[in-house]
């Protein structure tokens, strides 16, 4: 049974507005006469948005403490759906959430080797001593792999942050949470050197749009599934930025163009639901407050969300 995840959470963004995403793919499902999210059993976790207004934050990662809490309490909702034995889609905000989305499932599954498609434009693959903005929807990634990356360090942080970092790294109980070999990523096309260094030192392994195109969907997927054969389980991460911005639209908090087309991530959902490895996925980073075509940004990750529903349950 699909058990819908609503993380209405956007403080890990450098942009409001993300929270409102769930919100936007409701009202695109109730204009298309779907009534997708009165089918499908849901909760929704508490969040701590009203914290924005804080005045002291950190300038190398904003608002961590609370962005650490709300991947705590996801963590916990992942892990439950899971016992239940139920499917969890996590529909979130911002792209920090991936880390609690990831503590979760180990949680639930502590001895399983969880591989991770990231669908996205970004790396995501910063820490605080890297990070250029502060922003954590930038450092899920170094979080769950427990690098702080010091060999690119620019930023010196407060005490406060390296408490809450070293927390979030062993969010799941057991660091790290993720083997650099079992993440792919897919749609990579926008980082800094920071992140493609580490990337590079790590030997993770990404396509970018063009060579999907030259290569071919099906071809890359069946040599993703070989890299992931000896993953027990695999979760897949689709921020909507991973799309072309000008094709679909800017309704995201860092849109960036010559991305995928909606029916080439729908290919790409296929292949990798084929595998039956698939336990867990998440839509992220849905900001109407951005869309310049409306609610296109809704209306498309709805297609994709009402897509891959319909395959989970045949």
């Amino acid at each position: 049974m699909i058990e819908l995840i609503k993380n209405r959470s956007d403080i890990g963004a450098g942009t409001r507005g993300a929270d409102m995403g769930i919100d936007a793919m409701e009202i695109a499902a109730i204009n298309s006469g779907d009534d997708y999210f009165h089918r499908h059993l849901y909760v929704d976790v508490k969040t701590h948005n009203e914290t924005i207004y804080n005045k002291y934050t950190s300038s190398f990662a904003k608002r961590i403490e609370h962005v650490y809490q709300q991947c705590d309490r996801l963590g916990d909702a992942v892990l439950n759906a899971l016992k239940q034995h139920n499917f969890p889609i996590v529909l979130s905000g911002d792209h920090s959430s991936a880390l609690g989305t990831i503590a979760g499932i180990k949680r639930a599954h502590p001895n399983a080797t969880l591989g991770v498609i990231w669908l996205d434009a970004h790396a995501d693959i910063h820490s605080p001593y890297t990070s250029p903005s502060g922003n954590v929807h930038g450092m899920p990634l170094a979080a769950v792999l427990n690098t702080d990356n010091l060999e690119n360090k620019i930023n010196e942080v407060e005490e406060d942050v390296k408490w809450y970092w070293e927390k979030m790294k062993v969010l799941g109980h057991t660091t790290p949470l993720l083997d650099p070999k079992h993440l792919i990523y897919f749609g990579l096309r926008d980082f800094e050197d920071a992140e493609i260094d580490l990337i590079d030192r790590l030997d993770i392994s990404y396509f970018k749009v063009p060579h999907v195109r030259e290569k071919g969907i099906n071809h890359l997927i069946q040599k993703t599934l070989q890299q992931l054969s000896a993953c027990d389980m695999i979760y897949i991460s689709f921020d909507v930025d991973s799309m072309d911005c000008d094709e679909v639209s800017y309704g995201t908090g860092t849109p960036v163009p010559t991305g995928f087309y909606v029916d080439e991530i729908i290919q790409i959902f296929d292949g990798l639901l084929s595998s039956k490895k698939v336990c867990c996925i998440e839509f992220a980073e849905i900001n109407p407050l951005l869309d310049n075509k409306g609610n296109r940004m809704a209306e498309t990750a709805f297609q994709v969300l009402s897509y891959v529903s319909t395959q989970l349950e045949k």
